[in-house]
């Protein structure tokens, strides 16, 4: 006992003296951070009530007789996408990149996922594949503003099935997951390129490929309750950010700098919305206001990590008023039926944001980014002009693939007789109200109806969804 003791005394101050070393050197692994992952855990869930508050946004624009089957639309998204990331989305997105085309399958159904951190971060790679889902939730969404009101429940989940496929994933890996756009230098923040650009571009082309609603022109097609718009626009607003401070990926400097500068441009653009509709119709109507509030986080979504507070309200504010021509005069030129601007606001606006990217970016917000145009550097902006391109085309031809082979055995159209009775009764069998609500009003949507513009101006509401 008494040479235990000896030993015991003479090694001791040498254990004492190694702990410090050896807790040093334990501190250069990987830590999770729990402060990080409580940020970006909360922040998927904001991103979640995203994509149910879309579906009060748009199901407050359509007409009665479809409220159900819009928001039906955004929450089964939620449902079937959250199933394609888990087995099959996440590893095309963030698996080992092959080629800078495609992530490998050797994440399939988040196989040795569960007890990794995430590479070169602080939090588990499960919080950054849950806060990544929400992202591939909400981006197809988007698009079913832009053929609201025509479209069979079936073929739509099919198509927007594939579309998370083969057009988000891929376009998710070209840029976040370590593809050929991000090698080329093009930054997306928070998914100007990935999420706004590719539903708006795809739901124009959508659209298009559909035709219009019958009696658009003919018969008002008002937003049937407003109050769910702007409390959709409310927890959308909300929502976003988790969003875009959310991609700072930890509670910390750049989250801050990412949350003040998406209530900037959201500010500014409702703002601007608002006073140019205001000059040209002689009203201010509120679904300008809360269109001009999406139009500005629209806007801002790319830059928010990588731009100052003052250059975040100049993006807005120009997004707000570019965003308001494209859905009040674009739209009405041209001739296209995008029913609830899905193109107009998130197409536009989200090159826009991109394209301010290019111009404001600083390294001196966000020393992993890059300095734009104005801070002397012209690379990034090439970089965010060829993204554009390339986002535009996989969107377009994508979309357009997608459509002929889901028409080819089962029609994406509802017919006439379908559209007349409304597609909550026709794909549902439901009635989002007991009654008509509208009935012996100027909503109401009978093909036998003429366009009164008087009484649609007189009511004030003389607006983008006509």
């Amino acid at each position: 006992m008494k040479k235990l003791l000896s030993i015991l005394r003479l090694t001791l101050p040498c254990m004492l003296l190694a702990a410090p070393s050896a807790l040093a050197a334990d501190s250069g692994a990987a830590q999770i951070d729990t402060g990080d992952t409580a940020w970006v855990l909360i922040s998927a869930a904001l991103v979640f009530i995203m994509t149910p508050g879309l579906g009060f946004f748009y199901g407050g624009m359509v007409r009665s007789k479809n409220v159900l089957t819009t928001i039906m639309q955004s929450f089964f998204i939620v449902a079937m996408i959250s199933v394609e990331w888990i087995i099959l989305g996440y590893a095309m997105t963030f698996g080992t990149d092959i080629s800078g085309f495609i992530g490998s399958l050797d994440k399939v159904g988040l196989a040795g996922v569960g007890s990794s951190i995430l590479e070169n971060g602080t939090i588990p790679e499960l919080a950054f594949v849950a806060f990544q889902c929400m992202f591939a939730v909400i981006t197809p969404a988007l698009i079913t503003g832009a053929f609201a009101e025509r479209v069979k429940f079936q073929a739509f989940a099919i198509f927007i099935l594939l579309w998370a496929i083969f057009i988000y994933n891929p376009m998710a890996h070209w840029v976040w997951g370590g593809g050929f756009l991000a090698k080329l230098g093009a930054l997306d923040f928070a998914g100007g390129l990935v999420i706004h650009i590719l539903s708006g571009v795809s739901g124009l082309t959508l659209c298009l490929l559909l035709g219009k609603r019958h009696g658009l022109g003919k018969i008002p097609m008002l937003p049937h309750n407003l109050p769910m718009t702007v409390l959709g626009a409310t927890l959308l607003w909300f929502g976003w950010f988790g969003f875009n401070a959310g991609s700072a990926l930890g509670a910390n400097a750049l989250a801050a700098n990412a949350f003040v500068t998406s209530q900037a441009a959201a500010a500014a653009a409702t703002v601007s919305w608002v006073l140019i509709e205001w000059i040209s119709n002689g009203k201010p109507t509120v679904l300008g206001a809360a269109s001009g509030c999406i139009a500005g986080l629209v806007a801002i979504t790319p830059a928010a990590g990588f731009v100052a507070p003052m250059p975040a309200i100049i993006i807005g504010a120009v997004g707000g008023v570019i965003c308001y021509y494209s859905v009040a005069l674009l739209k009405t030129k041209l001739g296209y039926d995008d029913s609830l601007d899905a193109f107009g606001i998130h197409g536009i606006g989200g090159t826009w944001g991109a394209v301010a990217t290019g111009l404001w970016a600083t390294t001196e917000v966000n020393p992993a980014g890059a300095n734009g145009l104005f801070y002397g550097e012209t690379h990034l902006l090439f970089a965010q002009i060829v993204s554009i391109f390339v986002a535009y085309a996989l969107a377009i031809f994508g979309s357009f693939i997608l459509f002929k082979i889901v028409n080819s055995f089962t029609s994406m159209r509802a017919d006439k007789s379908e559209e007349v009775t409304g597609l909550d009764i026709t794909e549902h069998g439901e009635r989002g109200y007991n009654q008509a609500i509208m009935s012996g009003s100027p909503f109401e949507d009978t093909l036998s109806a003429p366009l009164n513009t008087s009484t649609i101006n007189d009511i004030g509401m003389n607006n983008h969804n006509l």
